[in-house]
């Protein structure tokens, strides 16, 4: 039995990929639509948005020998993208622009974008040619979906640690598993030489 676990490529998760879109997409929306300096909000977004991005990438190296410590860093990831989803929900209360939802005439479209793509070049043309209101409810778009993301991955390891156990369980069960192995050779050595005496002795010849 291994006792590094397994674990997926980070890169290739779309959650990352889609945390990776929203941190681009954040440098450039604070630029465009909040002021360059004594604004508070700007750091705070950036930083929440870096957050999410890089406590997936630590959170799945972590998890090759400790379960516990990705479980931590990747609940931070999701707690930071909700952090940055509602810096982006109070900017369209504060500057009364129209959040998108249910009924609304481009909600459908722009749900069908963000379920499509997850590539950071799908949607860079955009982040200098939409407007604020239209930045804020991709952005929001993008949050809900890796929430709901990480949520059914974290499931998933969930699901994972009660069947299997963390790295100390794997250390014992594999250490267990070499001791085992090497009782059964042992055991099939004696009654191997135990079977050549008995031959050894039909035939006349001891020692």
């Amino acid at each position: 039995m291994s006792v590094l676990r397994q674990q997926d490529r980070w890169e290739s998760l779309h959650f990352y990929k889609k945390c990776e879109v929203l941190y681009q997409f954040t440098v450039v929306f604070c630029r465009r639509f909040l002021p360059l300096y004594g604004d508070r909000t700007v750091d705070q977004m950036i930083q929440a948005a870096r957050s999410g991005k890089q406590n997936i990438v630590e959170g799945m190296a972590d998890g090759v020998t400790s379960t516990e410590m990705q479980f931590k860093l990747l609940n931070v990831a999701r707690a930071s993208i909700q952090e940055l989803r509602e810096d982006y929900c109070d900017y369209i209360k504060a500057k009364q622009l129209q959040q998108w939802t249910h009924g609304h005439t481009r909600y459908e479209g722009l749900l069908a974008f963000c379920k499509k793509n997850n590539e950071l070049e799908q949607y860079e043309p955009f982040f200098e040619k939409w407007n604020d209101e239209e930045c804020c409810n991709c952005a929001i778009t993008l949050c809900h979906m890796v929430d709901a993301m990480m949520n059914s991955y974290l499931k998933v390891l969930e699901k994972d640690f009660v069947e299997n156990g963390g790295i100390k369980e794997r250390m014992y069960a594999a250490r267990t598993g070499y001791r085992q192995d090497i009782d059964s050779r042992l055991k099939q050595l004696e009654a191997e030489n135990t079977r050549l005496k008995q031959l050894l002795k039909q035939h006349g010849i001891g020692f």
